[in-house]
Formats: structure tokens, C-alpha cells, sequence
């Protein structure tokens, strides 16, 4: 699909149509679209032709799409897909508003519970932030469930050294107050590299609703994130270094993009996060498109999920010869603990642009 003069709502859109289809997720396709269209608030009409208008940070070339797609063993795939809302004529403040906006028609539409979201937004959503990136949805899509929406908020909206307060604060708000010790005694424990980056609550009801904390470890080591690990109950942390090599290709210092953790806590954890996941910026980790497939491969070998479900999906985005570019697979995560432990694959749109592929490895 060429994006000449088709708007970033329209190509992004008909990504997603592909992409489900792809996984056998058939149903309400439609209404899945019109779900990503909303999200995309008035500024997704802008042509996917030109350059940005809004220089987002959900993925490298500023288009405010990225993909995923979520595999467990014995489990159909889930498609996700982190989307950051526009206004017309962007800024920090105008985007906020469109989300918002977005966010009242949404609720009606698809009977989201924001009560949590209430709670901390006076926390997330200041009138002057000091980042760009203030407010993404996460759109969820599994084969014969109604679509369910998440929201990513701003730790450091009001600054690096206030977003420590923030996430104590939302924990608190939220419930899981007596969880934020282990976090912050096993994950955030070397000033300056260890960084509150996102969080996270799912738009539904109570029971089966998510709260998550993201930290990125930047110059991080296997033991850094090892130890990460463990602030969350019952995950098999053993289970981290394999990650890292069949990934980033090493289990030295990941110096590039960093390492990211993330922390979910569930109705009924008192003292900790019942379930964790680690992020590996792969793209920074390989030379090319077609050597990042085949270690998501090796990946998807160990814990014996289907390949096929994989590249299906791949083959759905990808508009170019894989070892064409580098970014299209974006991110690898291996998922622990509850709700459903397993592999997720990041998939850039590439609307905008691609990146060039590197001429050696970076993996030491």
C-alpha cells in the first residue's frame, strides 16, 4: 500500500485490517478501524504523504501508529496497537484536549470504566506539561471479545525528578500503594539510569482491569534486569538472560535504547505486581529487518509458539525486502507472570520513512 495521498487514519487503518485478518481475527473489522480512527483524534486526517506534523514518540519515524501482536502457547494471537491522538493543529495542549474529547466518545461507545483514570488524572494531565507526550491509547483486539482500550500517561510530565512522586501517588490512588516498596527497591536502583517511563491503566471494570509501571534501565546488564525481575511474585527470573541473548544478541551492557521493565498489578496484589515484562529495543540490536526475524524465531523456539502466526502478521506490515531497512520489528517483550505470560512482537507502520540498515552488527 502506497501512502500517497492517503491520510495517516486511512493507512494506518487499513494496516490494521490487514493485520487482523492475518491472525484470524475476523469479526467487527469494521468497527476495529473506527475504534484506531477515533483514538487517532482530527489529526489522523493529516496526509500520510507529507512529513509529521507532530513529531510522536511511539515510533522512530514520528508516525503516531505501532503495532504488536501477542502470542501464548495454546492461545489465538492478540493484536495491540499503542496510538497517540492529534489535534488538527498540534501542540502539548491541543493534543491533550483531542485525547480527552476522544476519550468522552469513546466511553459511551464502547462502555469504559475510567474510574481509575479519574483518579490520577489531576496527577498525569498538568495545564503546562514539560514533555511532548502526555496521553497514548492502547487499543487491545482478540478474536470473538469485544475491543478493549488502555491509557499510557507520563511519569515525568512534570519533570524527571516529580515522576517518583507520581507513580507512588497513582499507586496509591489506584489501590496498590503497599506494592510500590518492591518496586522501588528492586527496580529503580541506580540513580540517573533507572527511569519511571509510563503508566498504564486498563479502561474496564475493576476485577480484570490492569495497573502498570514501566521503567526503563538505560546502560542496563543482564543482572540489572535480573534483578528487576524479582520485584514481581512468582516469576521465573531465570528465564532473563536467555531473553537477552536470543534478542539483543548479548548479555553484556545494552547501551543503545534501553532496556524496559513493566509491572502488573491486578485486583487482589496486595504486596507486589503479580506479573512482569521485559522490553528489548531489538531494532537497535541488529543490522537489519531479516536478522531481527530470525531471532524473534529462536524466540518464539524456546517457549514453543508457532512461527507461522508470526510471520503471517510480518508479512502483513512489511512493505519492503526485510533486510531493506531496520525498525520494522521494533521491540521483543517476554511476558511473566499474570494475566498471560508469553512473547509480543512490535511492528512499526513505517508510514513516514524507514531506517537505513546498519553495514555490522552493534551485538557484542
Amino acid at each position: 500500500m502506497d501512502p500517497q495521498n492517503v491520510s495517516i487514519r486511512d493507512f494506518t487503518g487499513r494496516q490494521l485490517s490487514a493485520l487482523l485478518h492475518s491472525v484470524g481475527i475476523t469479526e467487527n473489522t469494521d468497527k476495529s478501524v473506527g475504534l484506531l480512527a477515533d483514538a487517532l483524534g482530527p489529526g489522523g486526517l493529516h496526509p500520510a504523504s507529507t512529513s509529521p506534523v507532530w513529531p510522536s514518540g511511539v515510533a522512530d519515524d514520528h508516525t503516531p501508529v505501532e503495532f504488536s501482536t501477542a502470542f501464548a502457547a495454546d492461545e489465538p494471537p492478540t493484536v495491540r496497537m499503542i496510538v497517540e491522538p492529534t489535534a488538527t493543529r498540534p501542540s502539548r495542549s491541543a493534543n491533550t484536549s483531542a485525547a480527552l474529547a476522544t476519550l468522552d466518545r469513546m466511553r459511551h461507545r464502547w462502555n469504559l470504566d475510567t474510574h481509575r483514570f479519574d483518579a490520577v488524572r489531576n496527577l498525569f494531565l498538568p495545564e503546562d506539561p514539560e514533555h511532548d507526550f502526555t496521553f497514548w491509547y492502547s487499543l487491545v483486539f482478540r478474536a470473538d471479545e469485544t475491543p478493549t482500550v488502555k491509557v499510557y500517561l507520563n511519569p515525568q510530565v512534570r519533570g524527571e525528578a516529580a515522576a517518583e512522586g507520581l507513580v507512588r501517588e497513582a499507586l496509591e490512588r489506584t489501590g496498590f500503594a503497599a506494592g510500590f516498596p518492591v518496586l522501588r527497591d528492586h527496580a529503580v536502583t541506580r540513580p540517573g539510569l533507572d527511569k519511571y517511563s509510563f503508566f498504564a491503566l486498563d479502561l474496564v471494570e475493576q476485577r480484570r482491569a490492569r495497573v502498570k509501571t514501566y521503567i526503563s534501565h538505560h546502560a542496563a546488564d543482564v543482572a540489572d534486569v535480573t534483578r528487576a525481575a524479582k520485584a514481581a511474585q512468582g516469576v521465573d527470573v531465570d528465564r532473563v538472560p536467555d531473553f537477552c541473548l536470543l534478542t539483543g544478541g548479548n548479555t553484556g551492557t545494552f547501551d543503545k535504547r534501553p532496556l524496559i521493565s513493566s509491572y502488573t498489578y491486578l485486583d487482589g496484589d496486595v504486596d507486589a505486581p503479580s506479573g512482569y515484562s521485559l522490553y528489548v529495543p531489538i531494532r537497535d540490536y541488529v543490522t537489519n529487518d531479516e536478522e531481527a526475524r530470525r531471532r524473534v524465531l529462536a524466540v518464539m523456539g524456546k517457549y514453543d509458539l508457532d512461527p507461522t502466526q508470526f510471520d503471517n502478521a510480518l508479512r502483513t506490515i512489511a512493505r519492503r525486502p526485510l533486510d531493506d531497512g531496520v525498525g520494522l520489528i521494533a521491540h521483543v517483550s517476554l511476558r511473566m507472570g499474570r494475566p498471560r505470560p508469553g512473547v509480543t512482537v512490535y511492528l512499526s507502520s513505517e508510514a513516514y520513512d524507514v531506517a537505513t540498515p546498519r553495514s555490522i552488527s552493534l551485538a557484542v
